[in-house]
């Protein structure tokens, strides 16, 4: 069994560490969380966070029996076993830990920092397709949850997936969206794409992008894609990385 345990700024730069490492895509592993970055107080008291990524074995299985592993040992076994043909019926095993909880517990702790915030009449609806878990946030006081060009919504965002994760049997990926602000933001990445490549033609030099989340900057890399007289790529690491226009050589 191939395992690796690795620390970095966040848990999303020790995972990618580690995958790099392992040279494995996300969906091959089992991910533990054993600790959170810690931004301490003025500097004093910060830790890195860290994860034990595990390499998921795709040799096949023996017929289940009954056991009394740990939870992190059942996800294992259900991951795996969604690969072997259903038996007639036998009943499927039940994870000891269910994504409805994560899910329960993430809605949780949002609500938590909401009312931190003073925003009592939070409503938070959810949508699920695979390991991608939607959530809306719905009150009067929702532009307090975006923040400046999203910034309190994507913090918040990646403090959510980690408490999915913390809960969840298997990898989840946690969206967080308020008044549409997600396809709103979307459109304004595009239009601002289309202009920074016309500036890089223009100018005949390199524009840069200010620092975004990773999805972000593939919305920029796919509106620019069809274009063919300019290059795209990505500089600088988490949270600090940032995109850059070249015109093509």
């Amino acid at each position: 069994m191939k395992q690796i345990t690795q620390t970095g700024t966040t848990v999303e730069n020790a995972i990618s560490e580690a995958l790099e490492k392992l040279q494995v895509k996300r969906e091959e592993t089992h991910i533990k969380i054993i600790q959170e970055e810690k931004k301490g107080f003025f500097g004093f008291g910060a830790k890195k966070a860290e994860v034990e990524v595990t390499v998921i074995e795709k040799t096949p299985l023996p017929e289940k029996e009954k056991t009394d592993k740990t939870a992190e040992t059942a996800a294992e076994i259900k991951e795996t076993s969604q690969m072997l043909p259903e038996k007639e019926g036998e009943e499927e095993e039940i994870p000891a830990v269910s994504n409805e909880q994560a899910i329960q517990e993430t809605k949780n702790y949002i609500q938590s920092i909401a009312k931190g915030m003073k925003i009592e009449d939070l409503s938070i609806t959810h949508e699920q397709r695979g390991k991608k878990v939607d959530f809306y946030l719905e009150s009067e006081k929702v532009a307090m949850l975006i923040g400046k060009r999203g910034q309190t919504l994507n913090s918040l965002q990646q403090l959510a997936q980690l408490v999915a994760n913390k809960y969840s049997n298997q990898f989840m990926m946690v969206q967080l969206d308020a008044e549409n602000y997600r396809e709103r933001r979307q459109e304004t990445l595009e239009q601002l794409a289309d202009r920074m490549a016309d500036k890089a033609i223009r100018t005949g030099g390199r524009v840069q992008f200010e620092p975004m989340p990773s999805y972000e900057r593939k919305v920029i890399h796919q509106a620019l894609s069809r274009r063919l007289d300019i290059d795209t790529y990505s500089e600088g690491k988490d949270p600090n990385r940032y995109l850059v226009i070249e015109p093509h050589k």
